[in-house]
């Protein structure tokens, strides 16, 4: 069930990362992808600066939709 989870909450906080940063998803599999590695990435983050954002669906996608909008933000300032 934990793999589903994980699917599910990495599809959303990329999709809406995407929407947040360009105006639009980036495919299933890209979203998935994208919010999953957003996630891991929010969770570093967050431990770094000692934030603690909260357990449950609602703190998960939002870390994972924040550490994506990183991830695409950091990626578009390598792309100019």
């Amino acid at each position: 069930m934990g793999i589903i989870y994980a699917l599910l909450i990495g599809a959303a906080a990329g999709w809406l990362a995407g929407k947040i940063m360009k105006g639009g998803g980036f495919g299933t599999l890209l979203n998935i992808i994208l919010g999953i590695v957003g996630g891991i990435v929010g969770n570093w983050v967050f431990n770094l600066l000692g934030i603690h954002i909260g357990t449950g669906i609602i703190g998960d996608l939002l870390t994972g939709v924040i550490g994506a909008v990183l991830i695409l933000f950091l990626a578009g300032l390598f792309k100019k």
